[in-house]
């Protein structure tokens, strides 16, 4: 068996057998990948507080042929605040579980990683609203899976100037010369356009840098609830737990 050392984040993590667990990582190197953990569920294991969500770091691991097996970890962010943060930890497993849905093994995941990183740090600050993190998160991820709506110029004749509405079945803007087919048209003030241009233009880094006005949240709800309700063929069960407490 071949030994490897990759950087992720746990995603997931279940019981298997008396000691033992199963591990979802999210990788920089591999995509997304399962691994054993022997021994993890042991009291004085060292892997005990690796093998948990969120945590992220260094996973020296051997790969057998059909499956990998956690050696050791070196953990250098556990997002330890999300453990007496009830409500933050839920977005936290609703993000974890929607990078889940979206990634795959062997694939280049090194983006969504990024931001999944990027938001777990945006979740313990507290001068940025769980709500804005989640639609910043909801449309990035968007993005980074291709699925990015056109927000800066109409999709249909690439006009930039006249008014246009945001129609998420047609992918983004439709200006006033072409929208006469559009029954789902939601009309986008300047501040809510802006936001969702940064949002798609900015690097991961520079994402949880701004707030934005109660109406704005608003809007921007309303257009993520229609594109998840197009793009993500998935009932979350962290969301659903998630809503019942707010």
């Amino acid at each position: 068996m071949n030994q490897i050392v990759l950087t992720g984040m746990v995603l997931s993590t279940a019981p298997v057998g008396e000691y033992d667990r199963r591990v979802v990582i999210l990788t920089k190197e591999q995509g997304k990948i399962s691994a054993f953990a022997k021994g993890a569920r042991r009291p004085n294991s060292p892997l005990v507080g690796a093998v948990n969500p969120f945590a992220f770091g260094e996973f020296t691991m051997y790969e057998g042929r059909t499956s990998y097996t956690i050696q050791s970890a070196s953990i250098s962010n556990y997002f330890a605040e999300l453990r007496s943060d009830v409500i933050g930890a839920y977005y936290g497993f609703y993000f974890l579980e929607f990078a889940s849905y979206y990634t795959k093994e062997y694939n280049d995941e090194r983006e969504m990683l990024k931001l999944l990183y990027q938001t777990m740090r945006a979740l313990i600050n507290p001068h940025i609203p769980n709500l804005l993190i989640r639609y910043i998160f909801e449309l990035k991820a968007l993005c980074i899976n291709g699925q990015a709506p056109q927000v800066f110029q109409c999709v249909v004749c690439g006009d930039s100037e006249r008014p246009a509405v945001f129609s998420a079945a047609k992918g983004g803007l439709v200006c006033s010369e072409c929208g006469s087919d559009v029954i789902d048209g939601i009309i986008l003030d300047n501040s809510t356009l802006y936001s969702m241009q940064y949002i798609e233009s900015s690097k991961i880094e520079k994402l949880y840098t701004f707030t934005v006005t109660p109406q704005v949240m608003e809007k921007l709800g309303e257009v993520m609830k229609r594109l998840r309700e197009i793009y993500v063929d998935r009932k979350f069960k962290s969301l659903e737990i998630l809503e019942t407490l707010l």
